[in-house]
């Protein structure tokens, strides 16, 4: 079972990619919804007013079951823009991320196959400039118990080395804890066994 993804942290630095007088600036950016796709967009259509084209292509989700992609030409030939640059999200195996191509006309038509020889070449630039992590696909639970329960489940948690997202410790206690995907079900079992404790699996 794969439990991980690749993503990138941070936007990638400006890259420009020159064929007979056209420009594509490529840029790549950390997403998560559809939502922050467009501010990005809009910034850069902002930025490059003078533009003739913003290209794109994003993808969201962390295992190819939930994945969500959208690619646009903006004006472009149908698939000389959008595809090639989803391409390259693909090529890279990245996720939860936003891949801009801008383009200014040089005066000089480059043919279907030059346009997407350009928009590759431009998307792979910015993820070559990228920093891609690796990061672990993680369920959230939730933990419940009584006060004198405490030690007993704090030991548990730190046994099998576990990240606590958030802790309510009154008299009825909850420890909110993510879990690796592929260790989910040995540590459910490990909860659910104890004696007064519950365990509950949380929407992401």
């Amino acid at each position: 079972m794969k439990d991980t993804y690749k993503t990138i942290t941070k936007a990638s630095p400006e890259v420009l990619f020159k064929d007979r007088n056209s420009k594509f600036f490529g840029y790549a950016f950390p997403v998560k919804t559809e939502e922050e796709a467009n501010i990005h967009l809009e910034e850069l259509k902002t930025k490059h007013h003078k533009a003739r084209h913003w290209c794109y292509a994003w993808q969201f989700g962390k295992s190819e079951v939930d994945f969500q992609y959208r690619a646009n030409d903006d004006g472009e030939p149908s698939n000389s823009a959008g595809m090639p640059i989803y391409g390259q999200i693909q090529s890279f195996e990245v996720t939860n991320i936003l891949i801009v191509v801008v383009r200014y006309f040089g005066g000089v038509k480059l043919g279907v196959g030059g346009l997407i020889n350009a928009y590759k070449t431009a998307a792979q630039m910015a993820l070559e400039e990228a920093n891609i992590v690796k990061r672990t696909i993680d369920e959230l639970f939730e933990i419940s118990f009584d006060y004198p329960e405490m030690n007993i489940v704090m030991r548990l948690i730190k046994e099998n080395n576990l990240n606590i997202i958030e802790q309510k410790l009154e008299l009825d206690c909850k420890i909110y804890i993510s879990v690796r995907k592929k260790e989910v079900e040995a540590i459910f079992e490990k909860f659910d066994s104890t004696y007064k404790v519950e365990i509950k699996r949380l929407e992401d």
